[in-house]
């Protein structure tokens, strides 16, 4: 089963709960798609109007409501306080993040494929049963690192009661607050990162002062070094458990 058939009920999920949408909305008639959405009236046209929209939106769940914010971003602080420029390139970057991110968020997606999006496929579950489903997985990972000042904040805001359970948790509030939660933690992974390789750039720069070597750029001498210190202690090795294990 391939990843986008398996985050294929993440869009209607994400839809579904920006706002109470009346189902009444679909009774227009489109020729050629049923849009039943009881058992066993799932057609092939709605399959092709749900993978089809699925790429235009699988960026920003890919984004918000995954791991991918947190990894992609430990991972651009490494190569800055590496200061190699591009070294490794976005491309490099992006694609491990991917990858990682597919790897940590596997038994999420594959809960939202045996407990939603197969009964849904086999008619065994109506679209509103199958959102219900597929959204528990996803909400408890979410909620698991969210935190509680972050998820007050929007709580307060939309002027909401606190939620009892995190099936109580309405994904238009859960999903801003998982996001800046993700942020602050993957910027507190990058300084502590930042922090071996900021003592070597100041050890190197006084150093060359004391020497009179004021008009040598420190960042060119201490490059070496810092690339020297993280091939000995295995750092691509050490980054990836740290972002590994902080889930």
């Amino acid at each position: 089963m391939s990843l986008l058939k398996k985050i294929t009920l993440l869009l209607p999920i994400l839809l579904f709960s920006f706002h109470e949408v009346s189902y009444a909305a679909f009774d227009a008639s489109i020729p050629g798609v049923n849009l039943n959405s009881e058992p066993g009236g799932v057609s092939t046209s709605i399959k092709i109007i749900l993978l089809l929209t699925i790429l235009s939106v699988a960026p920003a769940i890919l984004l918000l409501m995954t791991s991918f914010t947190r990894i992609v971003i430990v991972l651009s602080f490494v190569r800055t306080s590496l200061g190699t420029q591009q070294m490794p390139p976005n491309q490099v970057i992006i694609g491990l993040s991917l990858f990682l991110t597919m790897f940590i968020m596997g038994p999420v997606f594959s809960d939202i494929n045996k407990d939603a999006y197969q009964p849904f496929m086999e008619g065994k579950l109506s679209q509103e049963q199958a959102f219900d489903q597929a959204s528990k997985p996803i909400k408890e990972f979410m909620a698991k690192h969210t935190r509680e000042k972050d998820l007050n904040l929007f709580l307060d805001y939309s002027k909401q009661k606190k939620p009892k359970t995190i099936d109580d948790i309405p994904l238009h509030v859960l999903v801003p607050a998982y996001s800046i939660s993700e942020l602050k933690t993957a910027f507190q992974m990058g300084f502590m990162i930042f922090l071996p390789f900021l003592i070597i750039d100041m050890i190197v720069s006084s150093i060359l002062m004391a020497m009179g070597m004021m008009m040598l750029p420190p960042a060119l001498i201490s490059l070496p070094f810092k690339i020297l210190l993280f091939i000995l202690v295995d750092g691509w090795h050490l980054i990836v458990k740290s972002l590994l294990t902080s889930f």
